[in-house]
């Protein structure tokens, strides 16, 4: 077993002294009140901090309210935020470790600001997100930034904070003056990438100036813009003196802006653990002081591997951090295989705040995450006999956390199998990771002494005969099959069997159906060499590029020619052919040896009566409710788990 030396050696920089190099970096919660520390903050960073990681970095604190990203956030630009902000820095050290504020400011990537016509930036350039154009700032205006990101840092100090760290990545303010893509400045602050670096190294000089020589500085930073025409890591390497010289202590060599094609600074499963160490390693040969590498980490024994051979001085670990805050207690104890790892799927830290407005963090596959002032960490009052039926990731969440709670529970799958549709799911290329995921959770499930019942449907009269105390149902959902002529022809089949591997992709593929299900179905189709046409009845896709996932899901499809037709029904299956209608215009579609039916799921909950009948407590979760994310059927399996009375 790798005993993890190198991320377990303690480092001093500068007054701090950190018991490891595993960093949780900034990440946004939006569980902030009015930009003021809230108990709910509290609650989370305090869990957070509790696994151990040497330094937790703030989420993002605004050092100015131009630029804001939202009340959900927090602030730093007044006095009054800095009693909330000193209960933040108690509670992590009191779980023994180290914290840096970080210093934020959102420039033109701020669409509250944006739409009240508040916004900021170099140019007069539109947000490659939001599509608005901010103000040029004046002079005046980045010396005022400058100024206030020092004062900034002086309130971090008085609230008891051990570090700061400058944002200077991922497309915010900073970023933008660095970018030739938003700065198209002629003055001192534009032109040649040095002096679209000034504004950077004014701050930086203006808060190493305003805390001392003492108090370390760290600098988050993209070390590739990932734009097309964009800066590049040897672009940043040439401004890395100034940086020094200004007083960077350490640099957090993150990569990408959030208008970067494929939610780079997100990666999804598409890139590998660790993928992007290499730019870290450049800037740490280059520059010569301590630097953080990022990119999709979970595993404590790789981390320690990048800072054994010299590529880093850190490994930050973010979606790992949600997913399980106690991955490093875990790897310490020699309990690694124990480790919840991150599935990459960004839709409750990522998608979740981007897509739903006014909702906080979470994580898919870690309920407790973003809900801590909720989690039940007591056992019931009462332990109850509970039935869980359906073993997918709903149920098996619900019988970990019935079970933690000290009830007495048994889980029912009428399949050979726990793990319910992700066995399929996770057949899609880069989804293996879903399938390792499910297989752990079954394993935590066995070891936490849930008796498990596969190849048993509960019936009615099971539970009119047994009448367990309370039940939760999540047997999920149940293929919808359209009514097609012809859906009965020995060419037809559905995604479940092409997925499962029971019916063998044929040469020239038909797709009915451009949600999810029949877009991974076309990836794993052209995998196996099949030439694949989508029909999907929507006039646009059901699978956004605006996720990770979805854009290089359309992107891999487009390399290998698949085509999406959208707008368009298929009315009839023929033998070697289908007939379409697109607007009213019917036509036939040819070569066709295979369709695959790939038009969705929907609920089953045909238990729900009888329980009721029965005046049994019960509860319905996930698919079996309305079919959704893992991230809806892990939440109402622990919260049906948490509800038993």
């Amino acid at each position: 077993m790798n005993a993890l030396n190198s991320l377990l050696s303690p480092i001093k920089i500068k007054s701090m002294e950190l018991n490891n190099r595993a960093v949780m970096p900034p990440m946004g919660t939006n569980l902030s009140q009015d930009e003021t520390v809230s108990d709910a903050n509290l609650a989370y960073i305090k869990r957070m901090a509790e696994g151990g990681a040497g330094l937790i970095i703030s989420e993002i604190a605004c050092v100015h309210p131009s630029g804001s990203v939202g009340n959900g956030h927090l602030g730093v630009y007044d006095d009054k935020f800095i009693p909330g902000l000193k209960k933040m820095a108690q509670a992590i050290h009191k779980a023994g470790t180290k914290t840096a504020l970080q210093l934020h400011h959102a420039g033109r990537e701020s669409i509250e600001r944006l739409l009240k016509g508040e916004a900021i930036g170099p140019s007069a350039v539109p947000s490659l997100v939001y599509r608005k154009t901010p103000k040029e700032m004046t002079l005046e205006d980045i010396q005022m930034i400058v100024q206030s990101f020092g004062q900034a840092a002086i309130r971090a100090q008085e609230a008891g904070f051990d570090a700061v760290e400058i944002h200077g990545a991922h497309g915010y303010l900073l970023t933008q003056f660095l970018s030739s893509i938003a700065n198209k400045r002629e003055d001192e602050y534009g032109g040649s990438f040095t002096n679209r670096a000034r504004f950077m190294i004014e701050v930086v000089t203006e808060v190493r100036r305003t805390v001392g020589n003492d108090f370390p500085v760290l600098l988050r930073i993209s070390a590739e813009e990932f734009i097309k025409t964009g800066y590049t890591v040897e672009d940043v390497l040439t401004i890395l003196p100034d940086l020094v010289t200004a007083g960077v202590d350490i640099i957090h060599a993150s990569v990408g802006t959030h208008g970067s094609p494929g939610g780079v600074t997100s990666a999804s499963p598409e890139y590998e653990p660790g993928w992007n160490v290499p730019s870290a390693k450049k800037i740490k040969e280059s520059a010569n002081i301590p630097v953080i590498a990022v990119g999709r980490f979970t595993d404590p024994s790789l981390a320690d591997e990048v800072i054994a051979r010299g590529d880093a001085d850190f490994v930050a670990f973010g979606r790992q951090q949600l997913a399980d805050p106690d991955y490093l207690k875990k790897a310490k104890s020699g309990h690694a295989d124990d480790i919840r790892k991150c599935i990459a799927c960004n839709q409750g830290c990522i998608e979740r705040l981007m897509l739903e407005p006014g909702s906080s963090i979470r994580c898919a596959i870690n309920p407790e995450t973003g809900q801590e002032l909720l989690y039940p960490n007591k056992p019931a009052k009462q332990s109850r006999n509970v039935w869980v039926v359906g073993a997918g990731p709903a149920g098996l969440t619900a019988a970990f956390e019935a079970k933690r709670l000290g009830h007495q529970v048994t889980l029912f799958e009428k399949e050979q199998k726990a793990g319910g549709q992700l066995h399929y799911a996770s057949k899609a290329p880069y989804k293996q990771i879903y399938g390792e995921w499910i297989e752990w959770l079954i394993a935590q499930v066995e070891k936490a002494g849930v008796k498990i019942q596969t190849q048993t449907e509960v019936t009615e009269n099971m539970i009119e005969k047994e009448k367990p105390e309370a039940v939760i149902l999540a047997i999920g959902g149940e293929k919808i099959i359209p009514d097609i002529p012809g859906k009965d022809l020995p060419i037809v089949c559905d995604a479940w069997q092409i997925l499962g591997s029971t019916v063998k992709p044929g040469k020239n593929v038909v797709v009915v159906g451009g949600g999810l299900i029949g877009m991974e179905t076309a990836d794993f189709l052209c995998k196996t060499g099949s030439h694949v046409t989508l029909f999907e009845l929507m006039e646009r896709s059901p699978v956004t590029k605006f996720t990770s996932h979805g854009y290089m899901l359309h992107k891999r499809l487009r390399e290998a020619e698949c085509k999406l037709v959208l707008g368009t029904a298929v009315e009839s299956i023929e033998e070697q052919s289908i007939t379409i209608n697109t607007q009213g215009k019917k036509e036939t579609f040819t070569p066709v040896d295979q369709v695959v039916l790939a038009v969705g799921m929907k609920p089953r909950n045909n238990l729900k009566t009888i329980l009721q009948e029965n005046k049994i407590q019960h509860y319905v979760a996930g698919d079996a409710q309305e079919v959704r994310r893992i991230i809806e059927a892990t939440d109402e399996g622990a919260k049906a788990a948490w509800g038993i009375k």
